[in-house]
């Protein structure tokens, strides 16, 4: 039977892809993944009211203040110079395995075969599905960053929301830590710019914060009872929806190496979702 934490982390993969997709179809995408993170953060706001403050996880969350600025710029950087069915693919295709292994040997979880066998069909799929896709050797370095970057954050708030008082006191700290910090420190490097593409774009962003803050505050509670090595390729699912969209939506094309990918893909969330 599949339990709790991977049924989060596949709808956590879902709504991520949905993030990705209205963060793609802006024009000045980092003014937008700012506004996203900024509306994420002040939604929360109201919550750190009624939990308490991660005490024992200040240490984990300041790592992941630090990598998650790296990921922001790197992920839009990405974005700005490739389709983001082709540079999707390759950064998460590379963040389940660095997570996994950072899972086993910073936090001591448990990795079995059946877990290494889906997470392959799973990382199989994802890269597979960026062949062909016209990466150049920029949009290729953003993206492998991106992925790095991804996974460092994972093992980091894994670890912090675990020693955290309470999964929820991390999740709501977290997304006002980082979510209003990033995104207040580039409104303020931006300036009037900011403002304007704010006023602008405020709508479309507050819903994608608020699908931010459900996306990985689902990750998140997984993660505090979860281990990582299986979890973690489970929201890579999302490239499943981001597939998806990019075809349907965003009007990008697909092949049969796409389809093939994402059929790998599909078993290897199976592998992972009955897997123990």
């Amino acid at each position: 039977m599949i339990d709790g934490p991977a049924l989060m982390m596949v709808a956590s993969g879902a709504i991520h892809a949905v993030v990705n997709a209205v963060l793609k179809s802006g024009d000045d995408k980092l003014a937008r993944r700012a506004l996203i993170d900024l509306s994420g953060g002040l939604l929360v706001l109201p919550a750190v009211l009624f939990f308490p403050m991660p005490h024992g996880a200040w240490s984990w969350l300041a790592g992941s203040l630090v990598v998650h600025a790296v990921y922001f710029l790197a992920l839009v950087r990405a974005f700005e110079v490739s389709d983001m069915s082709a540079s999707f693919p390759v950064m998460r295709g590379t963040a389940p395995v660095f997570a996994a292994m950072g899972g086993v040997f910073i936090l001591g979880d448990a990795i079995t075969l059946p877990i290494a066998l889906g997470m392959g069909l799973v990382v199989s799929g994802i890269m597979l599905s960026a062949i062909g896709r016209h990466l150049t050797p920029a949009a290729l370095g953003y993206s492998l960053l991106t992925g790095l970057a991804v996974a460092c954050y994972t093992v980091l708030d894994a670890g912090g929301v675990r020693n955290a008082p309470s999964p929820a006191s991390y999740i709501a700290w977290a997304f006002l830590i980082l979510g209003a910090g990033i995104g207040a420190g580039f409104g303020a490097w931006r300036g009037r710019e900011f403002l304007i593409y704010a006023r602008a774009n405020w709508k479309s962003c507050t819903l994608a914060g608020a699908l931010g803050v459900v996306s990985y505050g689902l990750a998140l509670l997984a993660y505090s009872i979860g281990d990582l090595p299986r979890l973690a390729p489970l929201r890579e699912s999302s490239i499943l929806f981001a597939l998806v969209i990019a075809v349907f939506f965003l009007g990008e094309r697909a092949d049969r190496l796409k389809l093939f990918g994402g059929a790998l893909i599909f078993v290897g969330v199976a592998t992972l979702l009955l897997a123990r």
